[in-house]
Parts: C-alpha cells; sequence; structure tokens
C-alpha cells in the first residue's frame, strides 16, 4: 500500500488546513469583539433619573458611565446617591466631547428633546429618549433618517408595549377573541406637575406627557390611525410652579381626540392636568379602568394605566361576570425602555418598542393640535408595521 501523498494532495490538504485556522482566528475575534456590556449616558437629571437610574443599575450589560445636566448640582447629586462610578459634565457639547459611551438617555424638558437627540445622532451614539423623541413629526423623521444614514438605533418612550397586560390585550385582538371591533376608549390626567414649568410651556402640554401612553396603547393595538379629529383646551389660564412662582400656560392641558383607525373602528383618548384622581401623578393601587375596547363579542378593560398596569377584565359571556386576567406585572416597570433597548443591542435582538411606532404617535399629537385649531378632520400620512408582534 503507497503510503506517500503527492504534492497536488499536499497543497489541497495545506490549503484547506489554512482555510480552517483563519475561519477559527475570525471566529476567536469576533468572540473577542462581541459586545458585552453597553455604555450609556444619561442627560437630565431630574425627577424622571430617579426611576431610570434604579432600572439601569439591575442589568449587567449595561454601565452608567456619564451623567449631565445644566443644573451640574442634579448630576453631582445623582452620581452620589445611587453610587455611580460615572463621569459628571454641564452641557451635552461637553458629555460628547468626554469619557466614550455607546447610547445617550434623553430625560430632560421635552422642548429639547429634538436638538439634543440630533446631536447624540452626529456624535455617532445610538439614543433612548423619553417622550417625546421630538416635537414635531418631520424633526422626528429627519432624526430617524439620520440614525439609519449613520447605522445607529433610535427609540422614543413609552413602554406600554411590554407589560405582559398588553401582551394579553394584543392576543385576543389578534385572534379575533372580541369579534368585529368598533370602539375604544383611553384616558389618562391628573391635576398637572407643579415642580417644572416646561409642562405648560409652548410644545409641552397633556397629549406629549399624558396621552402619548394611551395614544400609544390603542394604536398598537387597533393598528395605525388613519385620520384624526380633535378638540383642546387650557382650562386653568395660569398655573404655580416650584421655585417659579405663576407661570402662563401656553400649551394645552385638556385634549380630546377622535382616531379612525379603519375597518370601522374609532377610538376616542382623552387627557388632561385638570384630572382630579386620588391616586395622583404616580395612580399606584388605581383599581379603575384607563383602556376599554368594545367588539360585537367580548369587551376590555385595562385596570390602572397602561404604564401602571394592574390586570385586564375580559366580558365575553351573557351568563358570568368578566373575569381577570394577568393580575401581576411580571416586572414590567414603565421606565424600563432604556434598559431593554440597550440589552437588545448587546444581545443583537429586536426590542417590542418600535421606533415608527413613536413617530406615529408624534404625527398624531401633532394633527391633533392642528384639527383643533382648524376646526377639521385631519388625514395622517405615517404607518407603522402592525401587528408589533
Amino acid at each position: 500500500m503507497n503510503n506517500q501523498i503527492t504534492r497536488k494532495d499536499f497543497m489541497k490538504y495545506s490549503a484547506a488546513t489554512g482555510a480552517a485556522m483563519l475561519l477559527n482566528a475570525l471566529q476567536l475575534h469576533a468572540d473577542e469583539q462581541k459586545l458585552t456590556n453597553l455604555k450609556v449616558a444619561i442627560i437630565g437629571c431630574g425627577s424622571v433619573s430617579n426611576r431610570y437610574i434604579p432600572h439601569l443599575q439591575t442589568s449587567s450589560m449595561v454601565e452608567i458611565v456619564a451623567l449631565c445636566d445644566i443644573k451640574y448640582e442634579r448630576a453631582l447629586e445623582q452620581k452620589r446617591q445611587y453610587k455611580l462610578n460615572a463621569e459628571t459634565y454641564r452641557n451635552i457639547d461637553d458629555l460628547l466631547k468626554g469619557v466614550p459611551f455607546d447610547m445617550m438617555i434623553t430625560l430632560t424638558d421635552m422642548q429639547v428633546h429634538g436638538d439634543l437627540n440630533k446631536k447624540a445622532l452626529l456624535a455617532g451614539k445610538h439614543v433612548w429618549s423619553e417622550k417625546p423623541m421630538a416635537n414635531t413629526y418631520a424633526e422626528g423623521r429627519a432624526l430617524l433618517d439620520l440614525a439609519k444614514a449613520k447605522n445607529l438605533k433610535l427609540w422614543g418612550a413609552p413602554a406600554v408595549v411590554n407589560s405582559p397586560q398588553f401582551s394579553f390585550m394584543n392576543k385576543m385582538v389578534q385572534e379575533g377573541k372580541l369579534g368585529r371591533i368598533a370602539s375604544a376608549h383611553g384616558q389618562y390626567g391628573h391635576t398637572g406637575p407643579t415642580w417644572s414649568a416646561f409642562f405648560y410651556e409652548k410644545d409641552g402640554g397633556s397629549m406629549p406627557d399624558l396621552g402619548v401612553y394611551n395614544i400609544a396603547t390603542l394604536t398598537a393595538l387597533l393598528g395605525p390611525a388613519k385620520s384624526i379629529m380633535a378638540m383642546t383646551s387650557i382650562v386653568n389660564p395660569t398655573r404655580e410652579i416650584d421655585e417659579r412662582g405663576t407661570v402662563k400656560v401656553e400649551a394645552e392641558d385638556n385634549a380630546h381626540l377622535l382616531l379612525d383607525h379603519g375597518k370601522g373602528m374609532i377610538s376616542h383618548i382623552m387627557c388632561g392636568f385638570n384630572y382630579f384622581d386620588p391616586h395622583g401623578h404616580e395612580a399606584k393601587g388605581q383599581q379603575l379602568h384607563s383602556i376599554q375596547i368594545f367588539g360585537d363579542k367580548a369587551n376590555m378593560r385595562l385596570i390602572g394605566y397602561d404604564w401602571e398596569t394592574n390586570g385586564v377584565y375580559l366580558d365575553d359571556s351573557w351568563e358570568s361576570q368578566a373575569k381577570l386576567y394577568v393580575a401581576e406585572t411580571g416586572g414590567y416597570q414603565w421606565q424600563e425602555g432604556a434598559t431593554k433597548v440597550a440589552e437588545s443591542i448587546v444581545n443583537n435582538t429586536s426590542p417590542k418598542i418600535n421606533v415608527e411606532h413613536a413617530l406615529h404617535v408624534l404625527e398624531i399629537i401633532e394633527s391633533a393640535r392642528k384639527s383643533s385649531a382648524e376646526g377639521k378632520k385631519i388625514y395622517l400620512t405615517s404607518s407603522f408595521k402592525w401587528p408589533l408582534f
């Protein structure tokens, strides 16, 4: 038997071995380069950061490396309070020139979200923005176009689609358990914040602060809205603000929206800063329903607010009382959005939260104001992939 290897066979063997070694080396390099955690910077160290920071700290995939606030002492206080190994900055320009990070979390006054998010994207940072991500739909669309051009991720709050209660309601809708859906209602309100004037200034208002939750929930359940008719008003022309005194109210503190989702489905949303509710702004323990959906075979009622959920009543029987489903939160918290999207970047997965959906919600808010001002129906141009999941 001839055990000698020919030169031709040797060359083929060497090439195959070399290719295998090269692939192994490339895989080893890829494994070394694989992202294991995401470095994040928080801009805006006011009250909302007290909910975001602790939640971000629960994730082993997230590292808070920078804090920024134009009231610099607030950034220093949050670093101390939460024992963060983070650098602190006085403005976004210093932040972007400072310690390297991957994603910026925007928690500032809503009027400056668009400008700040644009600066972060231009600097090559992913962005999670509290609502709204911009002041107009056009501005928001330009941000998304910029993010795509730079291969970056952009998301906007809220994270209501993450709750197990939303998942249950979505399942009921998609499986046709309600029959042909006709109507839906959403409501959210309280007597208004006193800690900052931006809620009442131009481009503030009850819709981007409160109504945004119900708009996100109902469009996610029923599909993108085709058109809108709305009425908005200012009930209290002035407000008393901590450390500021009396301020003029320039943005709506009361709003009612009618949305046409197609196929005969109409939803109504009401929100405002003049709604007495003993559960207050935090809404803990709320047992009233905030979301209702009616079909010709059943109806559903979400107990509590869609960002602070306490279960879903499904009424689908002529004989039996409505049953309560999904009474537990399953760990869901309204402030989890930034944490979840950061983890999705590390894991290279797609979160439930969808930026096109957030843009659609933004167009609805802008169009509601136009409808109220002009006294007519406004047709919407944006959409998003539906159902979301």
